[in-house]
This record gives structure tokens, sequence and C-alpha cells, in this order.
């Protein structure tokens, strides 16, 4: 289902985060991390967390790879091609239980090392011309009206794809019928999204809702939108797949007047089982006691709450032996 090419990408360590590092120099694992694309959110944060760890782990030990996503990740470093790597909770339980999101593919050796690190929203917006015109903002009826609707969203491999097809599902939709009712699914890479939107290719976007999301501030800075709630039936489909239930905003972007609910992914920090014990609790222990510094990388990060980083709630997952070695030895569980 995934085909990567990985490319090793590295930053010069910062002033900032080299003065929160007083570490030794241990002989532990080489480590390349499971990222996004440069810019997002997820490489600024694999990026710093380089810088922190490296100089724990040696010199030139630390990779970042800049692609891969939500839904990709597990299935990366299941296959080896990443020792650690970003992935959001709901869909690491997924790829360790073999959801039909993986189509008969999964991951029983992903285990945990840090969660909570940040809430992921799935939130869905529109074009306001869209509502006007269907007289509403209420999801559910849009999607029961019968009427064509275009819905936007990235390519296979974003955890936004399943959780859109999840949305749908709930209301009593599906892509078939959306399609049968004259609209569309439009897929397309992310530097695409805001033209689509601006151009009026698309009346409706789903995607995940971080505060400070790149592409979702282009779209509401250059079209007028509207954000949409998802409806109550949708949203306990969407907790049954482990998503939890939650709001995002308001003022988060431009056309967002009040909170907005959404459905949060979260985001935990995982590793392959085989992922020697010492490395994995010399990356945990590091997080964890540089977590200012994590925080300060991005705004997306800034409500990470070391305290709650092993919670089986914001893991999802088993957690790695070398995690949980330093949880105890840190008295946190």
């Amino acid at each position: 289902m995934f085909n990567f090419k990985f490319e090793g990408l590295r930053l010069a360590a910062t002033a900032t985060v080299a003065a929160a590092i007083v570490a030794t120099s241990v002989a532990a694992q080489d480590v390349r991390i499971g990222a996004m694309r440069e810019g997002s959110s997820w490489y600024v944060f694999a990026a710093t967390l380089e810088q922190i760890i490296e100089p724990i782990l040696g010199d030139n030990s630390v990779e970042v790879i800049a692609r891969g996503g939500g839904v990709a990740n597990p299935m990366v470093v299941q296959g080896g091609k990443a020792e650690i790597a970003l992935s959001n909770v709901a869909s690491a339980v997924w790829a360790a239980n073999g959801n039909d999101v993986y189509q008969g593919m999964n991951a029983p050796d992903i285990r945990a090392l840090v969660g909570g690190l940040n809430n992921v929203y799935v939130g869905v917006m529109a074009n306001k011309s869209f509502v006007d015109q269907m007289g509403t903002s209420d999801l559910a009826a849009i999607m029961s009206s019968g009427k064509p609707v275009r819905v936007l969203m990235k390519p296979v491999g974003s955890s936004a794809v399943p959780v859109a097809e999840m949305i749908f599902e709930g209301l009593g939709s599906s892509a078939e019928k959306i399609k049968a009712d004259g609209g569309d699914i439009i897929q397309v890479d992310t530097g695409q999204i805001a033209d689509q939107m601006r151009n009026g290719n698309a009346d409706i976007y789903i995607d995940t809702m971080i505060k400070g999301h790149p592409t979702i501030t282009e779209v509401a800075l250059t079209t007028d939108v509207t954000f949409l709630d998802i409806p109550a039936s949708a949203m306990a489909l969407l907790e049954k797949n482990g998503l939890t239930p939650g709001s995002y905003g308001p003022e988060w972007y431009k056309g967002q007047a009040e909170a907005t609910s959404g459905a949060n992914l979260g985001t935990v920090l995982i590793a392959n089982a085989n992922l020697d014990e010492e490395t994995a609790y010399q990356i945990t222990k590091a997080i964890i006691e540089n977590a200012e510094a994590l925080k300060a990388s991005h705004g997306a990060w800034s409500g990470f709450d070391p305290a709650k980083a092993m919670l089986p709630e914001n893991v999802g997952i088993e957690l790695h032996p070398g995690a949980a070695r330093y949880y105890r030895e840190a008295g946190l569980m």
C-alpha cells in the first residue's frame, strides 16, 4: 500500500537547543526518525529531537526522514525503514490491530516511547458560498441532501483520509454515494489544496486542524470559508475507532468565530520493538527532560505535558521496555 523513497535530511544544532542539553555520549543504536515533509510541525519536532539526542547517541547517529505521515509511519517503523517515528495515536492502534485501513497489513512490533505530544483534530471546513447555496452549515444535512458535494482531502497516507471515510459512514454516506450524487472526492498534494479551494474546485475540505497549520491558514486567508462541526452520529463512530471527541479554536483561523467540534487523533512517538532498550531509554529521557525546548520549537507542541506522556490514552499501544524503565525511574509510573 505504501511506497516511499527515503532521504535523510539534517539541521544544524541551534544555540537554544544546545544550551538545553547536558549529556554524555553513550554507545547506542543509530536512529532514523520518521516524520513528514519539511515545513510540517512533525518535521520541526523531528529535527529538534535530532539536535537533542545526537549529542547523546553520538555524532552522525541520527537522521530525519522527511516523508511519511500519520497512517504511513507505523508501517515505516514496522518495516524497519525507521527506528522511531511520529504517529497519530489512533493510527498506531489501527496498525497494531490490523484495522481495515491497512488492507490486511498490521504492525505488531511497534511500541510507544512518548505520548500526548499534541492534539491533532480532524475537522471540516467549507466554501462559504457552498454553505450559503445549501442553506445550512449542518454537515449531516449536507451529506444527506442528495445534492452534489465535492470533497477535498490529501492522498492516501494521511490520517485524515480514513477519518473522512469514517465521517461519511457515520453520516450514512460513502465515497461511492457522493460520486453517485454527482459529487466527487478530490485528493491532491498539500501544495495544491489552497488553489483548489480558492478556485472553487471543491466545496468541503477535510484535514488535520493544528493551530498554525500552514495549509489551513492559507486556505482560510485566501478563501471565504466556514468551519463545520462533525455531527454526533459521525463522532460516535470515530470514537469507536480510537479518536477522542473535542474541539479546536476558536479563532485559530480566519473565518472561525467559535470553537469547532473535531476528532482528536493524538500524537505519539513510536519505536520498533527491536530498538535496543538503552537507546529507547535515552530518547525517552531526552524528550521528557528537554520538553521545553521541544515545546518552543513549534506552537503545535506547546501543550505537551511530560507528566502525562506515558498514560494509556496518550500512547494507545504498549510502551517500549526502555521507555517504561525511564518512566518508572523518573517516578512517573
